[in-house]
């Protein structure tokens, strides 16, 4: 009203208990509603919790197992989740990775240790023979001429023969590295021509032929090869009768390859020893390769010549019906 006027308040009032009985009514639905969705998702997500969470439990167990010493275990694949099994797949292939590295460095370490201690033995006979030879002359066989010469004679023999093996050893660690070749393009045919003379005079009274077509050539190192061909023939005259033996060379042209082939008719190799000929210091037949003075390295030579011209080799023998050393190079076709 206006100033000085008497005012009037008018109160109104509505009961509110039905309000409050539709808002506590919405309020235990929407809890039930909340508990059950609760509830349900639960019910649903354990198990895809479950399917995820039990694959990865399987990869950590088999981590504990793998070690340095056990790269044989391979974490469990197919499991049901993609990705896990695409991760254990991706770590599978890690470790079979792993387990080549350490094999082939295990494998390095014993060849090494072998090899130092071939070499080592290889060594010590001739350095023995001599030091025992220069003990008798010390104690009165110089006087003696017939006596001297025959020392004299047998410590040249064994000093030829070390000097050989450190050759043999400094070739080898040389094809190990970085291998030098002086590669030119020539005929196969020619290099094996110039050496006729040479392997005749070698095979003495043992029969040799040749089948060498010509046109056959290819990029190669005439010096390395000829060693090639002369340590497949010597070690084929060391193992066929001085008499009776026959010794065959042959070279074929087969698509882009050359195959070089020595045959003799020879004692042969026994099964067992044929996955070894080309191991260094390896001898089926010890005795009688340390009498012509092998050390067991010509065939390990042989391959890390043919390795580095990226060619290959391969032996087929029988035991009493000869041995078949095969050589493939590539050649260029024209």
């Amino acid at each position: 009203g206006k100033p000085q006027e008497a005012r009037m308040l008018l109160q109104m009032s509505v009961s509110t208990g039905p309000l409050k009985d539709v808002i506590m009514q919405q309020l235990l639905i929407f809890a039930a509603l909340s508990v059950v969705a609760l509830l349900a998702g639960l019910l649903l997500y354990l198990p895809a919790l479950r399917k995820t969470l039990v694959p990865l439990s399987n990869m950590g167990e088999a981590a504990e197992i793998i070690d340095a010493g056990n790269l044989s275990e391979r974490f469990p694949v197919h499991q049901g989740q993609t990705e896990i099994d695409k991760l254990s797949r991706s770590f599978n292939g890690m470790l079979e990775r792993l387990e080549i590295s350490f094999h082939n460095e295990r494998e390095a370490k014993e060849q090494m240790r072998r090899f130092a201690a071939d070499a080592s033995h290889e060594l010590r006979t001739p350095l023995t023979s001599i030091h025992g030879f220069l003990e008798v002359l010390l104690r009165g066989a110089a006087d003696n001429r017939e006596q001297l010469m025959g020392a004299l004679t047998s410590m040249h023999g064994e000093s030829k023969r070390i000097n050989k093996l450190v050759e043999d050893l400094l070739l080898l660690a040389r094809m190990d590295g970085a291998p030098q070749l002086n590669i030119k393009g020539m005929m196969l045919g020619e290099i094996i021509a110039e050496m006729q003379p040479q392997l005749l005079m070698l095979a003495g009274d043992r029969r040799v032929t040749f089948d060498i077509p010509p046109g056959i050539r290819g990029m190669y190192d005439p010096d390395k090869l000829k060693q090639v061909i002369l340590n497949l023939f010597h070690n084929a005259v060391q193992h066929t009768d001085a008499d009776k033996g026959t010794i065959h060379i042959s070279l074929t042209a087969r698509g882009t390859e050359a195959e070089l082939a020595v045959r003799d008719n020879g004692s042969g190799i026994a099964a067992e020893h044929i996955p070894h000929v080309f191991e260094r210091f390896y001898r089926s037949d010890s005795s009688r390769t340390r009498k012509y003075g092998g050390s067991g390295l010509g065939l390990s030579i042989t391959k890390s010549i043919v390795d580095a011209h990226h060619g290959g080799i391969r032996v087929e023998s029988r035991p009493g019906e000869g041995t078949t050393f095969r050589v493939t190079l590539p050649r260029s076709v024209e």
